[in-house]
């Protein structure tokens, strides 16, 4: 089973300061890239970089608020990184399942040699 993935959605939230802005943004409904600094250690100007990473893939939107842009998290494209994620989590769970049923064979193979050597 292959996946695909959004290789530019995975890097932008695979930075922890832009998914802990999702988080703020999830649980507040929105917010400011100045509201938003005041709730994390960096400055005004890296949310906002970070912001339009969040932008360009989608997962955040805009709208103009005074002199500044108020960002919602796009429901639709969370669901669609959510719906990935799972998607790559149950391909990699099938990965796994086969190497420990080959190790699991390996092993009963060195052991039936090993107790075939002490007859």
């Amino acid at each position: 089973m292959t996946v695909a993935v959004d290789d530019a959605l995975w890097s932008a939230v695979g930075d922890p300061t832009r998914r802990r802005m999702l988080d703020l943004l999830l649980s507040g409904d929105a917010g400011t890239a100045t509201s938003l600094s005041e709730q994390l250690p960096v400055t005004r100007q890296a949310v906002s970089k970070h912001l339009g990473v969040l932008d360009r893939v989608g997962l955040v939107h805009a709208t103009p608020y005074g002199r500044e842009k108020r960002y919602r998290v796009d429901d639709e494209q969370f669901a669609r990184a959510i719906a990935q994620l799972s998607a790559v989590g149950a391909a990699w769970d099938a990965r796994l399942h086969r190497i420990k049923r080959i190790a699991e064979a390996i092993q009963r193979t060195q052991d039936d040699e090993a107790n075939n050597g002490k007859r």
